[in-house]
């Protein structure tokens, strides 16, 4: 692309300058400071510098990618509105890796489809060499903005600018003295600099330089390197992406007679399984259990057996439907009922697991592993009753499914409230056995507070002490407003006030 006619903003301070400005503000916001209203902020920040030195690189029509830009918000948006530990920390991982691919698939040149792995190529291709080429190419950005591109007339310029501000610096101490001297309110604020500058140490001030700087850089030749993308078609034994090689890829296909074999003995042992185990399998719920197995040994089998079914029967199904058969039609029909066949079993068996590991919570109470568990369960089900009907419907993008499926599987446990949840199953596990550990309930993140504090008034203050211990911690954590998160507001705020009646009780 010739850079010669790029737009105006490209030749100007204006890219850079907003590239560093944005890595101010980065560096303000999240620098000693924990993660709330910040990162909706940022992300929002973000994608406007991105989307508008790149606009005209915007593909078109673009349903993915709002879809895809309203999926990272939402997700963004949890930092300010949960204090879920589990998916915060996820999230600094999810998140970015996001936004990345959702760039690339955006504004990327190689318009990648959202559902092929060139995507993930892409991203790579603009995070590192795309990005780092720009690099150099800031100086050359500055040069054309100040309009002097020859060396001895930008010495000149240099010269001019540091005598201006020798000429400045006498006069600003003279004006600086006089306001001062007319203006109390004035004097106080320029006596208070000296007080802020000594607050401010030397290795912290460096720290929020580098930090700024580097991350200015890579704003600018991210940015850019979508602007200007590297292309390297003619360079000899350069590598060939996925989608340039698909074409060179041999034609395979599995045999109907070894499919139909293999699919034949699986099923047998999985019906065999299912029927040994019937009489049991879902028994628990009145206590009919395997002779000498306690709850713990039968629940932990049917995670295993859910383990089975994610690995073997998942790379068999998906291996038979994407590599296709060589057959006649009717040994063709007779592979899928065998397929159709191994799906339900598989269902069962999910079941099972599913039940196995509910009648161990109400045993030994619940905690986040279980919960993220059963919500893998689910979403493990529904993979499979998309590839069950993949079966019938040949034309039905798993991919694109599967892609779907899980993103709103991911944001709808960032957002179904798990650890109010958790606390309220544990209650209600208390409101039966009357067994509760109340230790546990506190190692729940402050989503959780209103619901315990809910329950230590109806029990006569039966988790006072602990709600007690919980204000004291969120007293001594000196939060500043990019750190503000919803959830931890409205738990000190109904602490303050339930323990402020206990006390006057």
């Amino acid at each position: 692309m010739n850079e010669e006619v790029s737009s105006g903003w490209t030749r100007s301070l204006a890219l850079p300058a907003a590239g560093f400005s944005l890595a101010v503000i980065h560096q303000y916001l999240f620098l000693d400071n924990r993660y709330g209203v910040s990162y909706p902020l940022f992300t929002v920040l973000f994608y406007a510098y991105m989307l508008y030195f790149a606009k005209d690189k915007i593909r078109k029509p673009a349903a993915a990618a709002y879809a895809g830009m309203a999926f990272i918000f939402l997700l963004s948006l949890t930092y300010g509105l949960f204090a879920n530990g589990f998916f915060h920390n996820l999230n600094k991982l999810v998140i970015p890796i996001a936004i990345l691919l959702h760039l690339a698939y955006m504004i990327g040149d190689d318009r990648p489809a959202w559902d092929r792995f060139s995507l993930v190529f892409s991203m790579l291709d603009h995070l590192i060499p795309q990005n780092l080429r720009q690099w150099p190419r800031i100086a050359d950005v500055f040069k054309r903005a100040s309009g002097q591109p020859e060396e001895g007339k930008s010495r000149r310029v240099l010269g001019k600018v540091l005598i201006g501000l020798c000429v400045s610096f006498p006069l600003l101490v003279i004006v600086l003295m006089l306001l001062s001297s007319a203006d109390g309110v004035f004097h106080s604020v320029l006596s208070e600099i000296p007080v802020w500058l000594s607050n401010v140490s030397l290795i912290e001030g460096f720290i929020r330089t580098v930090w700024a700087l580097l991350l200015g850089m890579f704003f600018f030749g991210f940015v850019r390197g979508f602007l200007f993308p590297h292309k390297e078609e003619d360079v000899p034994g350069k590598w060939k992406r996925p989608e340039q090689e698909s074409a060179e890829l041999p034609d395979f296909r599995v045999d109907s007679i070894i499919a139909a074999t293999v699919l034949t003995a699986v099923n047998t042992v999985y019906l065999l399984f299912v029927y040994v185990q019937f009489s049991y399998l879902f028994g628990g719920w009145q206590g009919v259990l395997p002779s000498g197995e306690t709850y713990a040994e039968y629940a932990r089998r049917g995670f295993f057996e859910l383990i089975m079914v994610a690995g073997i029967n998942f790379i068999i199904l998906l291996g038979l439907l994407l590599l296709d058969t060589k057959g006649t039609e009717k040994m063709n029909k007779a592979i899928r009922g065998l397929l159709y066949l191994l799906a339900g079993c598989s269902a069962v068996m999910l079941y099972s697991a599913y039940t196995r590991l509910a009648l161990y919570e109400e045993a030994y109470g619940y905690t986040t592993i279980r919960f993220l568990v059963h919500g893998f369960m689910i979403f493990l089900g529904l993979l499979l009753i998309v590839t069950a009907l993949r079966i019938g419907l040949p034309r039905l993008p798993l991919a694109k499914c599967y892609i779907v499926l899980g993103t709103a599987a991911y944001l709808i446990m960032n957002y179904i409230g798990m650890d109010v949840i958790i606390a309220g199953n544990n209650i209600a596990r208390y409101e039966v056995s009357g067994k509760l550990d109340a230790a546990y309930l506190f190692t729940l993140s402050d989503d959780a507070v209103p619901r315990l504090i809910e329950f230590s008034h109806n029990r006569n203050g039966m988790l006072d002490n602990g709600l007690w211990q919980k204000r004291q911690d969120q007293v001594h954590t000196n939060d500043k407003w990019p750190s503000f998160n919803l959830s931890r507001y409205r738990a000190a705020a109904e602490l303050d006030q339930y323990l402020e009646k206990q006390g006057g009780a």
